[in-house]
């Protein structure tokens, strides 16, 4: 594993370093405009663990190989069978198609319908008198003021607490790992109120993105943001209430999936990683932020026993080291593991093996 320290910047491009192994990178504000490259090894914590400086200089655009990408945007499928819909109404992909909409499973013959602001992809979806209780984590998410809020300060708040360095910058890296698949479909999973997936719309970078999440809140928050937008590309963007540990999406199709600030929320972020795993074709990426209490944190008395205790209370997840979010990932059939680091912020990704 190598640890790289650098200037955190949207031109900052992890690939160019030009190694495969893991990564980790540790990040120092910008206090220059203007960059240059140098590479110089510093030191060594262990006999495989390399340091290496880095000074990214250019901003070269990002072309989109589209004949790379083969596959197709028709990759919704019935969350209990996993078998591809036949739908009615609108045959397209789109914001405004989820309206009138209908997809019915040829296995199991269940029909799931799309209302103005979404699909409703769960299992449980059209049931009358039977509804399931999820975490507190997850039930928190739900609530119409936290889905108001969560763009309009709390989400801004984490760059104060937990190092992350801002939607836009946070972009700039995804896009870097997701440069393999570029052209292909994405799924923002666990989107909140859409503020990546309206992102990786705007880009022009993919050919269908799935703002997905489970909180009916959210994604009309994430509806209102659209229509407010001038301008925006509504034909390559739905939106897709879904459960991540049932996502509704065929086996081996889905060229990327992105988590932001995410993972930690899961109840199980290894059944949610299987799921991602399965969903992913060969050489799709998997790209997710989250934090990581390490360093002089992880000598706080009893830890082990807080983090436990507070998953049981609460469902949600406390990382404790950058190995542990490694070996969830091997463990769920991903492999090229990196990871970028800034304080206690941590962006991962990995591989589905082609």
């Amino acid at each position: 594993m190598a640890t790289v320290i650098g200037n955190l910047t949207p031109a900052f491009l992890l690939s160019r370093l030009g190694n495969s192994r893991p990564c980790v990178v540790k990040l120092r504000p910008c206090t220059a405009p203007v960059f240059r490259r140098s590479f110089a090894a510093i030191t060594a914590r262990a006999a495989s663990t390399a340091f290496i400086e880095v000074e990214p200089t250019d901003t070269n655009p990002i072309v989109v190989q589209n004949e790379v990408i083969t596959s197709s945007n028709n990759i919704l499928a019935c969350p209990i069978c996993f078998d591809q819909f036949s739908s009615s109404g609108d045959p397209g992909l789109s914001v405004d198609s989820a309206s009138g909409s209908s997809f019915q499973c040829s296995t199991c013959k269940k029909t799931y319908f799309g209302n103005q602001t979404h699909i409703d992809l769960t299992t449980a979806s059209g049931s009358k008198n039977y509804g399931e209780s999820m975490p507190v984590s997850t039930e928190l998410f739900r609530t119409p003021l936290v889905s108001f809020l969560y763009e309009r300060g709390w989400r801004q708040s984490f760059s104060v607490w937990g190092g992350f360095p801002g939607p836009e910058k946070e972009f700039e890296l995804t896009k870097d790992f997701l440069k393999p698949v570029l052209g292909g479909n994405i799924i923002d999973a666990s989107c909140g109120s859409g503020l990546f997936s309206r992102l990786f719309a705007k880009s022009g970078l993919f050919s269908l993105v799935v703002a997905l999440d489970y909180s009916e809140n959210m994604l009309k928050q994430t509806y209102e943001f659209i229509k407010k937008e001038e301008n925006f590309p509504e034909e390559n963007i739905i939106l897709v209430r879904a459960d991540i540990s049932r996502l509704p999406f065929a086996t081996s199709s889905v060229d990327a999936v992105h988590a932001g600030a995410a993972l930690h929320c899961w109840p199980s972020p290894s059944t949610a990683v299987a799921e991602i795993s399965r969903v992913l074709r060969p050489g799709g990426v998997f790209v997710a932020t989250t934090y990581i209490l390490d360093g002089p944190l992880s000598y706080i008395p009893f830890l082990r026993n807080i983090t436990q205790r507070t998953k049981q209370i609460s469902g949600s997840q406390i990382f404790t080291s950058e190995r542990e979010l490694e070996d969830l990932c091997q463990a769920c059939g991903l492999v090229g593991y990196t990871c970028v680091r800034n304080g206690l912020f941590v962006m991962i990704s990995a591989t589905k093996p082609s």
